[in-house]
């Protein structure tokens, strides 16, 4: 088994709270950029982005009443110069505007008509800078009106930082929103622009360089990030010549007598993510069931929480998964807390997550060592029923890992993982296809082959959310069956770990 390694964190996939954003830019000010100047560079990018996907031609700038509204202004400004057909509408009173916003619009020499829906009425392109990512209310009124008539028209939208009525920190649509083709964010992506409803709003996502200097991420220490390849490359477990089947980790697997295969499907994915080798203890009355399968698997009896913890007896079994398809019942509960009680390396999902359901603090109390928990939504909210409806995604995994002491992986197209400590990694490299039985039995075997190798909770989650939609992605967009994930995972480790590889990809 390898050191035991934890994420590395990259300034490249940092993402920003609309407050760090906040304070990023009064860093720069502070270091001898001015307002005015970062406004410039952002309205610049706007306009670029526009010249980069349309031929000239007559479109609307919508600008609202702050900062946002004065981005607007500038990329209007940059446009008209360049000879297309600008219209801009104010949402609010020209003679209102203050600071930075009031500058941009002093330097736009066209007519500024109010933002009303008929100015929505003819040109086909719309550059949205009405709200930015701190919006905290709902749209209502004219600017709700203008969301809808863009909509209902299929207009090709420019969101400026996010499409109006869209959260920058969640995601969440704050009772109507613009659906943009592009959104152009500043210095960094913010967790709103990674959700699965930040991916679907937002479009093609541009993080446009506007001059922060990339130092004041030391001072703002910001604990998300995107999730990508160099944050935890350097912990996936390599072969070494030295090295025996124990050292590379040994998984032990507890199975139930029904749903068999998700065990197989978890152990398999154990092995090929790196694991040494991996026992299913299993019923004794379903044995052949296991014994018959794949010849790489040990299969041993288990009837019993007290058989599962007489195995756990060897100091060799040193990764631990319960919950693909033990069962709902007292064996997986006492199973689950003989596992915790040894401190090794554990991940839990599923039934040994719905067995604690009506006591989680016994789970949470038992914690004693590295744990990482997979739920998706249903099995969050047995879990943490108090925060199952907050909003935020971000938020909610991040509170229940600091509640529960284990790192969590809340699953879904935009799966969030978070430690106890605060950081917290979104997940965006995860195609629709995933959803498919057994796809999560896959992830849950997948994580806890990393962790047999060492790999610390956070990054084993960060590192098999990706390879487990790498997988999906290297098998195409059609008749993916979870099988499908571990025949890929080779190919998906190979990439990851090759030295060259870009840890995005178009979507």
């Amino acid at each position: 088994m390898t050191d035991e390694i934890d994420l590395l964190p990259d300034d490249d996939l940092v993402l920003l709270s609309c407050a760090e954003m906040a304070m990023a830019d009064r860093l720069a000010m502070a270091a001898g950029t001015s307002g005015t100047e970062l406004m410039e560079a952002a309205g610049a990018a706007v306009a670029r982005t526009v010249q980069d996907r349309f031929m000239p031609q007559p479109l609307t700038v919508l600008c609202g009443p702050g900062n946002n509204g004065g981005d607007g202004f500038v990329a209007a400004r940059h446009l008209a110069s360049l000879g297309w057909p600008v219209r801009v509408g104010l949402l609010g009173d020209l003679a209102e505007l203050r600071g930075d916003a009031a500058w941009a619009a002093s330097l736009w020499e066209g007519a500024v008509d109010p933002a009303s829906p008929d100015l929505l009425a003819d040109d086909p392109i719309v550059v949205d800078a009405l709200f930015g990512a701190g919006l905290a209310r709902p749209l209502v009124g004219e600017a709700a009106a203008l969301v809808g008539r863009a909509r209902a028209r299929g207009l090709d939208v420019i969101a400026v930082d996010v499409p109006s009525g869209m959260s920058g920190d969640t995601g969440e649509i704050m009772g109507c929103a613009m659906e943009a083709r592009a959104t152009v964010t500043f210095f960094r992506a913010k967790p709103g622009h990674a959700s699965a409803t930040g991916r679907a709003m937002c479009g093609e996502l541009i993080v446009a360089d506007i001059g922060v200097p990339r130092d004041v991420l030391e001072e703002i220490a910001p604990r998300q990030w995107m999730n990508g390849v160099p944050l935890w490359r350097e912990t996936l477990p390599t072969a070494r010549l030295e090295d025996h089947k124990y050292r590379r980790g040994h998984v032990t697997l507890l199975a139930g007598a029904h749903a068999t295969g998700a065990a197989r499907l978890a152990a398999l994915a154990a092995r090929r993510a790196g694991a040494g080798l991996a026992t299913i203890a299993s019923p004794r009355g379903v044995m052949p069931v296991f014994q018959a399968a794949e010849p790489g698997n040990l299969v041993v009896a288990c009837d019993s929480g007290g058989a599962f913890a007489r195995l756990l007896e060897d100091p060799r079994r040193s990764a631990l998964l319960i919950g693909p398809g033990s069962g709902v019942n007292d064996r997986t509960r006492r199973s689950t807390l003989a596992a915790l009680a040894t401190g090794r390396a554990t991940v839990l999902d599923a039934d040994a997550l719905t067995a604690f359901a009506a006591d989680p603090d016994t789970l949470f109390e038992a914690v004693t060592g590295p744990v990482l928990i997979t739920p998706h939504e249903g099995e969050f909210a047995r879990l943490f029923p108090d925060l199952a409806h907050r909003p935020g995604k971000l938020a909610r995994a991040r509170e229940a890992a600091a509640r529960s002491g284990m790192t969590v992986v809340l699953k879904g197209p935009d799966t969030v993982i978070a430690a106890p400590d605060g950081r917290a990694v979104i997940n965006d490299h995860a195609p629709a296809s995933l959803a498919t039985a057994g796809s999560g039995d896959v992830l849950a075997g997948i994580a806890v082959g990393l962790m047999a190798g060492g790999v610390m909770p956070l990054a084993a989650g960060a590192a098999a959310s990706w390879l487990h939609g790498e997988c999906a992605y290297q098998f195409g967009p059609h008749g993916l069956v979870a099988e499908d994930l571990i025949e890929h995972l080779p190919h998906a480790l190979e990439a990851a770990l090759a030295e060259a590889h870009i840890a995005t990809r178009d979507r």
